[in-house]
């Protein structure tokens, strides 16, 4: 059988089209072309039946070296068919993705059973119809109907058939030199039109064939109205879940029951915050749900006791059941009391119970699809209770990870067995408990969202047994923005990217298929981390020093260039003075001078060697009990210089980010300040855009279609100039709030502007609630009351009910494909159901480094479920705004 390509495709230079066979051993098929736009080229196969499908792909080649490949989520298919003597003319179009790819994603597709089907579609026909449609819904298929009497006279629709996941092919028997009209359709299992696909008829012409050849005409996109719904749902973490069997915290049974209500509501998404075990200090500072210790384990508060059984010994049970109810009273999270109580519960379990789970079919398939992750998880479990440290460097023989060393502690011969095993038990019982509230959430055609946090704590069970894929040098963090002035350090390593690259990052394509076992989306944390990480260097406490990683440093010459004279000593050191002093410190100025600084001329300082890192403070302070406000000044003593030294070359310079508020910048002339102005613009918003462009696109692609989950960012902050590029290139639905917008002209964003591939919320966990923000600054407050809202008189100073109504509609009419809205924003809309205490709404405050993370539901699902008047209201808002 001889196949010709055809494709069109604009190279350049000495770019060839290619085309790459999947599983077969055959070399990459180069096309020719006459203009480097049209390329086509024959290729003969043999030994094949009527059952081979081959799958391909087309690629860019320069040089014999491939540059690039079709990123789409599905190959090109093509049944062989039986005539071997046949000539196929292959009419393609390069995939990527499809126009609406989230269609295809499991969020909308669900996960679709499909049968590969035995041969193909040809016959005895010499034009095959191909088009690529999501999921149309149970007994339904795609047909086409033409105008001629063989594409059924608008009336009997040709019947396709799906020949892989979403590829639908159909023949017939065309005339030569005969121009057909047609559209596609999606039929009932009767075979009747229920939906015509929009926009004009479609239309195709047949050229000359002869009998043994075959016409496959270009894949097409019919876009269905019913297929394309915009969704609303819920963001809430699990652990403010509150049931009345709740055990003081949310757990994967309450989070079915959340769903339940979603469903209830007509909303189609519930959104989470991370759920991995982020067990270190076994305190209150472990709430931190981004600080994972295991990127697979689950942690131990989320298991429903419920579903692990009774406890035989009746006295024991019923001390737990009094324990339960004080701390399910409580109105926040008591997360050390908690911990311990529901792991003294299901150590008792265990030890009633282990044996026979353990020994069960189910759970050793478990184990065996799962001990890659398992066994280091449980090891880093018991060593760390065992040195009481989870710092892996003071564990001894056990400090450096030995893969065959941890076997051999795991093992059941082990004495450490019975403790290691517990971590079994648990991880086994959330993984089936979280696994029924994904087919539960799918049963009910809501989408589960997951969060993927961009870094893991470095003590960690990956930081321990995979140390090469992270630099344990730096800290990630963020950046000065809304949420922080001073920066985020989040402490964790940042990633070893050129290693990562090496194995095609199959670091990250694990986890992310490990997430779709349970979730249909997720948002990705910190996407702009993917591009550039913002580094801060181990010394110090704030992120005002850090650099983008990677990142261009500027050479003096450069910094010359911008008219800036670099002047390394006074440019790179911390610049201080009295009058700095006096600003900072005030009457404990004498102490500072006396305690942290030597004197230098003309009335400059410098810091003792003892205090010039932020962290040598810190811990003095920490030791001596300083004021927090003078371990604050000194900190921002050390922070005030104008550039910092690249993290690898010492000849190279970042400037210091925000450099212009600090008190340094007012120590140069109105030249020089604008000279800085000019040169910090460039590098900050220019200098990296195709850099981190490319930097972006080595990892996202893969990393975002290799699984059916949709994917989406939170691309919030400095968000460079090149995000968009990219997030638009592979659709990653962006993430809108109003008080943040994306234009740097604009006060709020429109949400009537917002972009369909997007999520749209009016507060995340990191901020205020939308009733908290109503009351910060009533300057603000009242510009957005007038300008957004467009009402006169007298702005309220609390924001009612009608309020916070008009403000949830603004966001569920935007054209936003997901408007998921915080739990504690849906309630304000309802005045008689709504919390009284509005601060203790608010999830976290990014400035506070070590929060608390403990907000809970004041009311348990139950009552939720029941106020039908709440739930009426949200279901006519939704409905109405055709969510």
């Amino acid at each position: 059988m001889i196949i010709d390509f055809k494709i069109e495709y604009r190279t350049k230079g000495d770019e060839v089209i290619g085309v790459v066979v999947k599983d077969y051993d055959i070399a990459p098929i180069f096309l020719n072309s006459y203009n480097d736009a049209t390329w086509s080229g024959s290729f003969e196969f043999n030994g094949f039946n009527a059952d081979t499908k081959l799958e391909y792909s087309y690629a860019v080649f320069e040089n014999g070296v491939c540059t690039r490949i079709e990123s789409g989520i599905m190959p090109h298919s093509l049944w062989l068919g039986k005539n071997s003597d046949a000539k196929l003319y292959v009419c393609d179009t390069w995939r990527d993705l499809p126009e609406f790819a989230y269609l295809f994603s499991s969020a909308f597709s669900g996960d679709k059973s499909f049968t590969p089907l035995k041969g193909g579609v040809i016959g005895e026909s010499n034009t095959v119809f191909r088009a690529l449609v999501p999921h149309v819904g149970n007994g339904k298929r795609v047909a086409l109907c033409g105008r001629e009497s063989i594409l059924g006279e608008w009336k009997a629709p040709v019947v396709m058939k799906e020949i892989a996941p979403f590829v639908w092919e159909a023949s017939v028997c065309a005339e030569y030199a005969a121009r057909y009209e047609f559209k596609f359709v999606i039929i009932d299992e009767h075979g009747v039109i229920v939906e015509w696909e929009c926009g004009e008829n479609r239309s195709f012409y047949v050229t000359d064939l002869s009998d043994d050849e075959i016409f496959y005409l270009p894949e097409m996109e019919p876009f269905f109205e019913s297929l394309n719904k915009k969704i609303a749902g819920t963001a809430i973490p699990v652990f403010s879940l509150r049931g009345e069997g709740s055990f003081g915290v949310g757990d994967f049974g309450d989070l079915k029951d959340f769903v339940a209500w979603a469903a209830h509501t007509n909303q189609r998404g519930v959104q989470i915050l991370p759920i991995n075990d982020t067990t270190i200090s076994n305190t209150w500072t472990d709430s931190y749900p981004y600080n994972s210790i295991s990127i697979y384990a689950f942690h131990p508060m989320y298991i429903d006791i419920r579903q692990l059984g009774t406890l035989r010994n009746k006295t024991l049970a019923a001390d737990f059941e009094t324990q339960r109810r004080r701390l399910n009273a409580s109105p926040f999270v008591d997360y050390e009391g908690v911990n311990n109580t529901k792991m003294a519960y299901v150590k008792a379990l265990f030890k009633q119970n282990g044996k026979r789970v353990l020994a069960s079919k189910d759970f050793k398939q478990f184990f065996n699809e799962n001990s890659h992750w398992l066994l280091p998880y449980a090891a880093f479990s018991y060593l760390r209770d065992k040195n009481g440290t989870p710092d892996f460097n003071f564990w001894g023989e056990y400090a450096i990870y030995n893969k065959e060393a941890i076997e051999k502690l795991c093992s059941p011969d082990s004495e450490a067995y019975s403790e290691v095993s517990l971590y079994y038990y648990i991880q086994y019982n959330l993984h089936i408990q979280l696994l029924a509230v994904s087919k539960f959430a799918r049963s009910k055609n809501v989408i589960l969202k997951g969060d993927i946090p961009i870094g893991i704590s470095r003590c960690s069970v990956e930081a321990w047994i995979e140390p090469h894929y992270f630099n344990m040098n730096g800290q990630a963090g963020a950046p000065p923005d809304a949420f922080s002035a001073n920066g985020q350090n989040w402490g964790f390593p940042t990633y070893n990217w050129e290693v990562m690259a090496e194995d095609n990052y199959a670091w990250w394509r694990k986890r992310f298929g490990k997430m779709s076992e349970y979730f249909t989306a997720y948002r990705i944390d910190h996407i702009l981390g993917f591009f550039r990480i913002w580094e801060i260097p181990t010394h110090s406490v704030h992120g005002l020093l850090g650099q983008f990683v990677p990142a261009k440093g500027m050479t003096t010459d450069e910094i010359a260039g911008f008219g800036l004279e670099f002047r390394p000593q006074f440019m790179t050191t911390p610049f201080i003075n009295d009058d700095i002093l006096n600003d900072i410190f005030g009457a404990k100025v004498d102490y500072v001078k006396d305690t942290f600084l030597m004197p230098l001329a003309n009335g400059r300082w410098e810091l003792r060697p003892e205090f010039d890192t932020q962290r040598k403070v810190e811990s003095w302070c920490w030791h001596n009990g300083c004021n927090d406000d003078i371990k604050e000044g000194v900190y921002s003593l050390i922070s005030n210089v104008l550039f910092v030294p690249d993290r690898n070359d010492t000849n190279l310079y970042h400037p210091r980010i925000c450099a212009q508020n600090d008190y340094i910048f007012k120590q140069l002339t109105s030249a020089e300040q604008s000279a800085f102005n000019a040169l910090y613009d460039y590098y900050y918003y220019h200098r990296h855009s195709s850099y981190w462009y490319e930097q972006a696109m080595k990892k996202l692609p893969m990393l975002t279609q290799c699984t059916p989950m949709l994917a989406c960012g939170e691309d919030l902050g400095m968000v460079p100039e090149c995000v968009p590029w990219v997030m638009e290139q592979l659709q990653i639905l962006s993430l809108e709030i109003e008080r943040m917008p994306k234009a740097p002209y604009q006060e709020f964003g429109n949400t009537y502007c917002y972009p369909l591939r997007s999520v749209c919320s009016i507060s995340t966990h990191d901020m205020s609630t939308l009733r908290g923000w109503w009351e910060e600054n009533p300057e603000v407050t009242d510009h957005y009351y007038r300008t957004m809202l467009n009402h006169g008189g007298a702005t309220p100073q609390i924001a009612s009910g009608e309020i916070c109504e008009e403000v949830v509609s603004r966001h569920l009419y935007s054209p936003s494909l997901l408007a998921i809205l915080s739990f504690q924003d849906w309630l304000s809309i309802d005045e008689n159901i709504r919390f009284s205490d509005v601060e203790a709404e608010r999830i976290n405050i990014p400035a506070v480094a070590r929060h608390h993370w403990r907000y809970r539901m004041h009311l348990t699902i139950e009552q939720l479920m029941a106020n039908e008047g709440f739930n009426n209201k949200l279901r006519s808002l939704i409905e109405s705004s055709g969510r």
